[in-house]
Formats: structure tokens, sequence, C-alpha cells
């Protein structure tokens, strides 16, 4: 099993109610994906509780191969969903690992 894990941090720029409208629209449309693309076991997008940690947003997904997060990061619902969010994030990390 592969863990697909991305954590976000947003621009300082924005005000609240604009980050928390933009998670919710990103955390939609990534939860959607595996009605599209079945190769995704889980997937959940989650915002950060803990104001002590540097990050705002983590994205975990669970996938059978490499291959499966390779073709999931390149289909268009979730390019789509990507280029909505990123103008909101200041960084971004990734990590893919098995288990």
């Amino acid at each position: 099993m592969i863990h697909h894990v991305v954590m976000f941090r947003f621009k300082d720029t924005f005000d609240g109610p604009t980050l928390e409208r933009v998670f919710s629209q990103f955390k939609a449309s990534i939860e959607a994906l595996p009605k599209a693309l079945p190769s995704i076991c889980h997937i959940h997008v989650g915002r950060n509780v803990n104001p002590t940690e540097t990050w705002d947003v983590c994205l975990h997904g669970t996938f059978h191969t490499l291959d499966e997060v390779r073709t999931y990061s390149l289909h268009p619902l979730h390019q789509s969903a990507a280029a909505a969010f990123i103008s909101y994030v200041a960084d971004r990390a990734c990590t893919d690992y098995e288990d």
C-alpha cells in the first residue's frame, strides 16, 4: 500500500473566510475523486487544528501502487482541483511511502 501525503501552508495574504471557502472547495473536489478514479483506495483532506504547527492542510491518500498515485496526479479532475487551490498556497511538501 502506498500512502500519499501532501501538506500545504496558506499564504498569509488571504483572510480567514476566504481560506475556509477555498479549503472547503478543495476538500470536496479531492474527496469526490474516488468516484472517477477507482484506483484511489482512500483519500481525505483535513485542516490543521493545532495553531503551534506549521502546516494548514493535509491530504492523505492510499493507493495500491506508485503508478496509481501518478495516474491520480495527472488526472484532469485532480489537475483542476489543484489549479483552483494552488494560488492560495505558500508552501507544499509531499511524501509517498509504502507500508
